[in-house]
């Protein structure tokens, strides 16, 4: 069974810096896609940076382009996610997942390879 885990998370105040870091069991990881998501209380899950299975390219949300970076360290098989300038709007459980698709710029997940979640709170 794959397992995808994610950690990193925890309480930061504005304006501060986590990072997250996602690794799995799977080994269709060192050739696969990843990407973050995040899903903040009474809202939908959503999209916040994809990286290619080679590292060669990434994208991001609007709202996180330039103060996130995703990267990947195929050797470890395991993807980081550093968040820079958080913002109270930041707050979410951000969630891995591993082996999805690209639909141009767009990541599409892997319907069953998710992390449990790891909490971000950012406090003003």
């Amino acid at each position: 069974q794959v397992r995808v885990v994610e950690s990193g998370g925890g309480l930061v105040q504005a304006g501060g810096s986590l990072r997250l870091s996602c690794g799995s069991s799977a080994r269709i990881v060192p050739r696969s896609a990843m990407a973050w998501f995040r899903q903040a209380p009474g809202q939908e899950r959503e999209f916040v940076a994809g990286i290619t299975w080679s590292g060669s390219s990434s994208s991001y949300a609007d709202s996180v382009r330039g103060r996130f970076t995703i990267s990947r360290d195929s050797a470890q098989n395991t993807v980081s996610l550093q968040m820079n300038s958080l913002k109270p709007e930041d707050t979410a459980v951000y969630y891995c997942n591993v082996g999805g698709s690209w639909s141009g710029s767009s990541y599409i997940p892997h319907r069953t390879f998710w992390g449990q979640g790891t909490q971000v709170t950012v406090s003003s």
